[in-house]
């Protein structure tokens, strides 16, 4: 049986170095850990380390982090469906927003609960995912105050996550205007410009992040040390935080060629090969996990002699050359996971999930 597993201690190495570079730079920060897929054992880790805010995007996941602790500040991070409301304000303290109707559902039942619900604004600043356009915030903002069991604590932006539009210093200082803006208006106190995320942290390492921005939302960066500038890892930071396990259940030496009439495969691809390989044979390995447990091309073999060869719905074929490694059935093969990966995953019932 494939397994995933997380070293608690790199995990606790690349937690300590971003908050300290969080602290140092009086910044709030929280953890996304949508990742996690609800996974208590790996919350746990979390909590442990001294983690008490917790982002995700789904209210399951939500509430098994409550029933973990009640004390972590949990928090929805994607517009709030209206069939949804009920529960959203049940298990998550602060949610993110960008309709003015949703709100108003949201007061209505913070107000049934006997809640005070915290808010933040989302602003659009060029990605064109999630966000109120910045002509409209003022209006919007105006409706908001107005509304009883509703806090808005803060504004916020996501780069990267659609269009891969990345953070800048004149984008962040124009979010830190729109707060200035916002309070200078209304009389009222915004308490975070959350305008960081995992994509932001080599600009703050760079000491590129305007003095208004004191929120961050990190999720890639604590798991993968990932530098989304650069495609690289940051200085200082572990990359392998989790490592996937699957085991060989064939290995033989077959041609390279396939023989017979070709059609689409089940993924509706037709795949290609060289002539040139034609008569020639490889040591072919199939590894116990398939495209309904993760994509393939997020998991990267750790022995760099052995190559993707293609996956079913439950089996993965990996091409071993000749074999110099001396494979056979029942070994293991690991794989380092980027974050697409790791959340394939971890969603995935049938992985083990463990913690060294």
């Amino acid at each position: 049986m494939a397994f995933l597993k997380l070293y608690r201690e790199k995990l606790k190495h690349n937690y300590q170095f971003l908050n300290k570079l969080f602290k140092k730079n009086d910044i709030e920060w929280g953890v996304v850990s949508k990742l996690l897929c609800g996974n208590k054992i790996f919350i746990q880790e979390l909590y442990d380390l001294g983690v008490r805010e917790m982002h995700d995007t789904r209210i399951s996941n939500l509430k098994a982090i409550k029933q973990i602790a009640d004390d972590i500040q949990t928090v929805y991070i994607k517009p709030v469906p209206k069939r949804s409301i009920a529960n959203t304000v049940k298990y998550a303290d602060v949610s993110f927003n960008t309709d003015f109707s949703t709100i108003k559902l949201l007061s209505k039942e913070a107000k049934i609960q006997g809640r005070l619900h915290k808010i933040i604004i989302m602003v659009e600043m060029g990605d064109l995912r999630e966000g109120v356009m910045g002509e409209h915030l003022m209006d919007f903002y105006a409706k908001v105050f107005e509304l009883p069991n509703i806090e808005i604590i803060g504004l916020g932006t996501n780069f990267n996550c659609l269009n891969g539009i990345m953070p800048s210093v004149d984008k962040l200082v124009q979010l830190c205007l729109y707060k200035q803006l916002i309070e200078a208006k209304f009389n009222r106190k915004i308490a975070w410009v959350s305008g960081g995320s995992s994509v932001a942290v080599p600009l703050l390492i760079k000491k590129q992040i305007p003095k208004g921005v004191n929120h961050f939302r990190i999720g890639e960066a604590l798991f993968f040390g990932k530098d989304l500038f650069t495609d690289g890892i940051i200085e200082g930071m572990h990359k392998d935080v989790f490592r996937l396990y699957t085991e060989v259940i064939e290995l033989y030496e077959k041609p390279i060629v396939p023989t017979g009439e070709q059609m689409k495969n089940p993924s509706g691809i037709i795949p290609e090969f060289d002539e040139a390989d034609y008569g020639k044979k490889t040591y072919r390995a199939i590894l116990d996990i398939g495209l309904l447990d993760c994509n393939p091309r997020y998991l990267f073999p750790e022995d760099e002699s052995i190559t993707l060869i293609e996956a079913s719905s439950d089996m993965l074929v990996m091409d071993l050359g000749k074999n110099k490694n001396e494979y056979k059935v029942g070994d293991l093969v690991s794989f380092q996971l980027n974050y697409m990966g790791a959340l394939g995953i971890m969603n995935s019932n049938y992985i083990a999930k463990q913690v060294e």
